[in-house]
């Protein structure tokens, strides 16, 4: 069985307050995209219990395979409910560490997997209290719609019915051989409340969100990392009605209302993504 976990993009991210327990609160709207790693399921053994073994292929992880949360989350369910020895492969198309939440998804995708294919008694709600505790934006990949996000990324409000205002513009992911550290993005933040929320500024014409919708992490990283900025202004020269840096990066993303496909060759040094949404 193969299992599809998909990426999101940021549609703004603003660092509004600081935390007593000394993280951040931010607000930001996540949106799924069609950027999808494979987890084949390649061997299932009732034999044995607790066993749990993980191969990768595709884009370089960030981490050892014991340590990747697709395996946290097996052996999460596992401390719950019994589970048979799993033998799984994972082909990473997803970049790492670029913003687009590929880890976190795959880790969301495994627990479903889980719980339908061993048809185990957990509720909707106590699936996503498991995604929580692998990551803040983990159980954003549960119901995979774009959802309004605050407190550290795990609190999500519904867009109340607009979900589909991207549909048919096209997204072009452009992810450099650069890799940001979120700790140090973090470092250079200064907490203020946006003047216009992520969650109105979505609401209006998508040709709007250059002057209405902001990524707070862009002026520190693109300071640290110019390149990323070069590569936000090219795909606004070349026709995109918004760019942005996902997350604290380093992928940036372009939206386009004609399929920008003639434009890979443009970015043929770097991974790059295109698709309808």
């Amino acid at each position: 069985m193969k299992i599809f976990p998909c990426c999101k993009i940021n549609l703004g991210l603003n660092i509004v307050s600081k935390r007593p327990d000394g993280y951040h609160n931010l607000e930001t709207v996540f949106y799924p995209v069609p950027l999808c790693d494979v987890i084949d399921v390649l061997e299932i053994s009732e034999t044995q219990f607790l066993h749990f073994q993980m191969e990768s292929i595709g884009n370089q992880l960030d981490c050892r395979n014991e340590d990747n949360l697709i395996v946290k989350a097996y052996h999460l369910l596992a401390t719950d409910h019994c589970l048979p020895a799993m033998r799984v492969a994972l082909q990473k198309n997803i970049p790492s560490q670029a913003g687009l939440g590929g880890g976190s998804s795959d880790a969301a995708f495994m627990l479903q997997f889980l719980k339908e294919r061993f048809q185990l008694p957990i509720s909707h709600d106590a699936l996503i209290s498991y995604a929580s505790k692998l990551g803040a934006d983990c159980a954003f990949f549960i119901d995979c719609k774009p959802v309004f996000a605050t407190g550290i990324g795990d609190v999500f409000h519904p867009l109340e019915g607009k979900t589909d205002f991207l549909q048919g513009v096209y997204v072009l992911i452009v992810k450099p051989d650069v890799s940001v550290s979120t700790a140090n993005a973090f470092r250079h933040i200064l907490p203020a409340a946006p003047m216009v929320s992520c969650k109105e500024a979505i609401l209006q014409p998508i040709e709007m969100w250059k002057d209405l919708l902001a990524n707070d992490f862009e002026d520190s990283v693109f300071l640290q990392y110019p390149e990323l900025a070069e590569l936000k202004a090219q795909l606004y020269a070349a026709g995109a009605v918004y760019a942005q840096m996902s997350g604290s990066g380093s992928a940036v993303f372009g939206l386009f209302k004609e399929n920008p496909e003639k434009l890979r060759e443009a970015f043929r040094e770097h991974f790059v993504f295109i698709s309808q949404l």
